[in-house]
């Protein structure tokens, strides 16, 4: 039985193979002027530079750029964020705790039980007292606030979604650890109301804003 006459290859096909994959130099990077609608390609460290950089700044440039790779994954971690939330959890508490030493000492028994000390043991006494209560209340609050932004941070990275679901997991497993030593109904209950204080914050937190006309 006669074998069947080889079709010739389309132009295409031909170009592809007879010139993109040449031996030469200029054929082996794949460009848009042969590849219509593919992004350029460029080997390594010969890739195009912004305007002003110059080809003697390449190298500057690159490590810059990966100095700016870095700082935006540990930016991104779990860790960062966890330590970040603490941060500002404590600064928050220890802030309110200042200002409500601040209205305490108005009191008048608070003033009597210190007539009896000196102009500086007095001082001495009121920044201890508030030390001790800004220390307390930091603590309080930068342990709730890291709690919760690492255990979102866990289910927003296994989830691969960032939405309210994040939140009302996380407050309610974050409540329910800080009430663990309360018992089993404490500690639910406390998941509960985590639970539905998140929601109602990333809510709003989420809400439309209207467009003003």
């Amino acid at each position: 039985m006669p074998l069947a006459a080889e079709k010739p290859l389309p132009n295409t096909v031909q170009h592809v193979l007879g010139r993109k994959f040449a031996s030469s130099p200029d054929d082996r990077s794949m460009n848009g002027s042969n590849f219509p609608g593919l992004v350029p390609l460029f080997p390594a460290g010969k890739e195009p530079l912004p305007p002003g950089v110059s080809e003697d700044e390449r190298d500057a440039f690159n490590q810059m750029q990966k100095t700016e790779k870095f700082m935006t994954m540990g930016s991104e971690s779990c860790a960062f964020k966890t330590v970040l939330a603490g941060g500002g959890g404590f600064a928050i508490g220890a802030f309110f705790s200042l200002m409500s030493a601040s209205f305490a000492y108005e009191d008048p028994l608070i003033r009597q039980q210190h007539a009896t000390l000196k102009t500086t043991q007095k001082a001495r006494e009121v920044f201890r007292e508030m030390g001790r209560g800004m220390w307390s209340s930091g603590k309080g609050f930068g342990k709730v606030g890291a709690l919760f932004a690492g255990i979102e941070c866990i289910i927003e990275s296994y989830r691969a979604k960032n939405d309210i679901y994040n939140s009302v997991a996380s407050g309610f497993l974050a409540g329910g650890i800080l009430a663990r030593n309360s018992g089993p109904k404490a500690a639910f209950g406390g998941g509960l109301a985590f639970a539905a204080f998140s929601a109602a914050i990333d809510s709003f937190l989420r809400r439309e804003t209207p467009d003003e006309d």
